[in-house]
């Protein structure tokens, strides 16, 4: 069996060119990602319809969506890179561990979150509708406790797909976000407005919506894991928490949990500051991270392709391929959000009536989308670095930029052009952040190619 996982491995990941290896992980996954944005914005489309109320309390939300996704994620980060590391070192054994325990901490997160959900979901919300009307306040709590309670669904889909993509079996990693994506377009109309025979829920509805369509996902991404992954197995016969592999995950998984958590405290903080000014205010800046989607999860799912990677070329000590793949992602990640950039600049207007945006809206969120878009010009830099960082063990280098982009740099220059410039200078404050970040980035990347790079033997293209 040993030796049948052997070839499997080689014959993708350490033989593949390096171009083809990239578009053949990444490119499902880049797709999934498409439609994972597209399944947002299909959610805001229809919350949309009820009232701007109704969107504006589902963009509330996002900070605490933000940070249910950054420990998801940030832990399927940490098990993905051993996981493949594992691989290329040929230690089957420590794989399988890494599957077991990995499973373990998914469990952990959702009590957590599952607690947080009866608990702070209120207290949360009160704490940014205080000058809004009492209506969002109801709306919110009715949307975010149901995502938080079964967010049981979204931590299996995360870690199913994160088995499939380390072992470079994306396209079942598709078909798994596919299933979960689809299903929720499909149900968002129907719980929301209550049709064909099924309860009105209005904004819970929409939550419904999401969490059966994860539940989908995680099943359809354990099918696929026990049919077609035999490079990893799941084994809980006798299990026993491995605190090492656990420890290890975490090494790599904290970093990208903080790093991504910290969206999510940014954006609570950017709630704050805009609806000082208006709730529209709120609501634009919730539209904008749903638009941006579009451009930034194909980039993100570049990025998870590349992941393994470049851990399993460390782990085979092959230079020249861990090299290639990183210049060949970021072409491709800049090319992605320039265009989105010009999208963002030439048709602003056009993106936000797809939500319904009212006058008052629209001379919000003109200027807004054109100013916020010069950001996407730095940004695809500082992505891809940070995959590098956190594929080869160094996430803490991710997340020193991502605190100084989003909470040294970001928000302070947001409040004072606030009080100084008012609402529209506000938005000024993305594309100087992200200019910084990716000139510390380049600073990192540059370390990590003399310290950890380099000295690799060059390996096979």
């Amino acid at each position: 069996m040993q030796e049948n996982r052997e070839m499997i491995q080689e014959n993708k990941m350490g033989v593949m060119p390096v171009g083809k290896l990239i578009f053949n992980i990444s490119l499902p996954i880049m797709i999934s990602m498409l439609v994972q944005a597209m399944y947002n914005i299909v959610d805001s489309f229809f919350v949309a319809k009820l009232s701007e109320n109704a969107l504006t309390a589902v963009s509330l939300a996002f900070p605490m969506q933000s940070l249910l996704i950054a420990v998801a994620v940030g832990t399927g980060v940490g098990v993905n890179a051993l996981l493949s590391k594992s691989l290329g070192e040929k230690d089957y054994k420590k794989a399988d561990e890494t599957a077991s325990n990995g499973a373990f901490v998914f469990l952990l997160s959702y009590v957590i979150f599952l607690i947080l959900g009866f608990t702070i979901v209120r207290p949360f919300y009160a704490g940014q509708v205080k000058t809004a009307d009492p209506e969002i306040l109801e709306l919110g709590v009715d949307y975010l406790s149901v995502v938080m309670v079964v967010s049981f669904g979204m931590m299996g889909q995360i870690l199913f797909e994160r088995l499939l993509t380390s072992t470079g079996k994306t396209v079942y990693s598709m078909i798994s976000q596919l299933s979960g994506a689809v299903t929720n377009i499909i149900l968002d109309p129907i719980l929301i407005f209550g049709l064909l025979g099924a309860p009105k829920l209005g904004v819970a509805g929409a939550a419904w919506a999401t969490v059966i369509g994860q539940c989908i996902g995680a099943l359809v991404g354990f099918f696929c894991n026990l049919k077609f992954n035999h490079e990893v197995h799941l084994n809980f016969r006798g299990f026993r928490p491995n605190l090492s592999i656990i420890g290890t995950i975490y090494q790599v998984g904290i970093p990208s949990i903080c790093m991504q958590s910290i969206g999510s405290v940014m954006t609570y903080a950017m709630n704050l500051i805009l609806i000082g000014f208006t709730s529209t205010a709120t609501a634009v800046f919730g539209v904008y991270f749903k638009l941006q989607s579009f451009f930034f999860m194909p980039v993100f799912g570049l990025t998870n392709g590349i992941t393994p990677i470049i851990a399993y070329s460390y782990g085979a000590r092959q230079r020249k391929r861990m090299v290639k793949t990183i210049r060949i992602s970021m072409v491709v990640a800049a090319i992605l959000l320039t265009l989105g950039c010009g999208v963002f600049v030439l048709m602003p207007e056009a993106l936000l009536k797809i939500f319904d945006a009212s006058e008052a809206m629209c001379d919000i969120g003109n200027p807004a989308l054109r100013t916020i878009a010069l950001s996407f010009l730095f940004a695809w830099f500082s992505i891809v670095a940070s995959t590098v960082f956190q594929a080869l063990g160094k996430a803490t280098f991710s997340l020193v930029i991502s605190v100084m982009r989003q909470l040294v740099i970001l928000i302070p220059v947001a409040f004072v052009l606030s009080k100084i410039g008012g609402l529209h200078t506000v938005w000024w404050s993305f594309p100087i952040s992200d200019l910084i970040a990716s000139a510390m980035s380049a600073v990192y990347l540059g370390k990590i190619y003399r310290d950890i790079i380099k000295p690799l033997p060059d390996g096979r293209e």
